[in-house]
């Protein structure tokens, strides 16, 4: 059996995947697999993802150069999440620019962003 067919796809033929900062173990964001994706991971060592707004592979950095180095890659015990531990090369994952896509805290009733803009999305992607 080949190590991609113990994972459960589901019907579109992806996998929940949460990238987690492996020196700090804070999650950084949460994206989509497919097969293709998954095997590129491996192969290559950095983050490849499945983007369903694009609908096409995505290089993690790929426009940003804040590629993820992957250092570990688990699937969970239902066999239908993966947790990847990554170095988070240039220290912003989100393309907000901040460090990880959970910025937003609930306060009384209100979303409050709690992280900073490390550097504007404006100056990561005006290449």
């Amino acid at each position: 059996m080949d190590w991609l067919d113990k994972v459960k796809w589901d019907e579109r033929g992806l996998i929940p995947v949460i990238a987690q900062e492996a020196f700090t173990n804070r999650v950084l964001m949460f994206a989509w697999m497919n097969r293709e994706s998954l095997q590129l991971t491996v192969d290559t060592g950095n983050a490849v993802y499945w983007s369903r707004s694009r609908n096409r592979l995505w290089k993690k950095g790929e426009e940003s150069g804040h590629i993820q180095k992957v250092r570990d890659i688990r699937l969970d015990c239902d066999e239908d999440v993966i947790l990847i531990k990554v170095e988070q090369v240039g220290g912003i994952a989100c393309h907000t620019g901040r460090h990880n896509c959970f910025f937003q805290k609930y306060e009384n009733g209100a979303w409050v962003e709690t992280d900073p803009v490390i550097k504007p999305a404006d100056e990561i992607y005006s290449k």
